[in-house]
């Protein structure tokens, strides 16, 4: 099935939202990006079900990048996107315990949408370090 154009507007608000990202988090103190991630606000019923199609078309716009995206920038892509569509959701900044840190999978980011990872599941234990909001 051919992709529609707001599903291609979609990727490319996404690719720019990664680009963003990625780049608030090279150039910008963290304290002052992190008001904007996350919405606590109610959200009605079946965001969950749009969260899961933003979060896709963030895994699919991260492919097509000329650069890496790890967990973070997609996370914090995602987070912009559900914000301004009103989607309450939580970005979650983790890490490992200390006795089961190995290379670089020691710290993980995702997205929780009514308390169910949308964005970046990996398996655990993690210690939350930053909840936002």
């Amino acid at each position: 099935m051919p992709e529609t154009w707001l599903v291609r507007l979609t990727t490319i608000e996404a690719m720019a939202a990664l680009a963003f990202a990625r780049l608030a988090i090279a150039v910008i103190p963290m304290r002052a990006w992190t008001g904007h991630l996350g919405k606590c606000a109610g959200a009605p019923s079946g965001d969950r079900m749009e969260a899961l199609r933003l979060a896709a078309r963030v895994n699919r716009a991260a492919l097509r990048l000329p650069f890496a995206v790890k967990c973070l920038p997609r996370a914090m892509a995602l987070s912009l996107m559900l914000g301004r569509r009103g989607i309450a959701h939580r970005m979650v900044i983790a890490a490992r315990p200390a006795g089961q840190r190995q290379g670089t999978d020691a710290l993980h980011a995702w997205v929780e949408v009514e308390q169910q990872v949308v964005l970046g599941e990996l398996p655990g234990p993690w210690i939350t370090v930053l909840s936002l909001p």
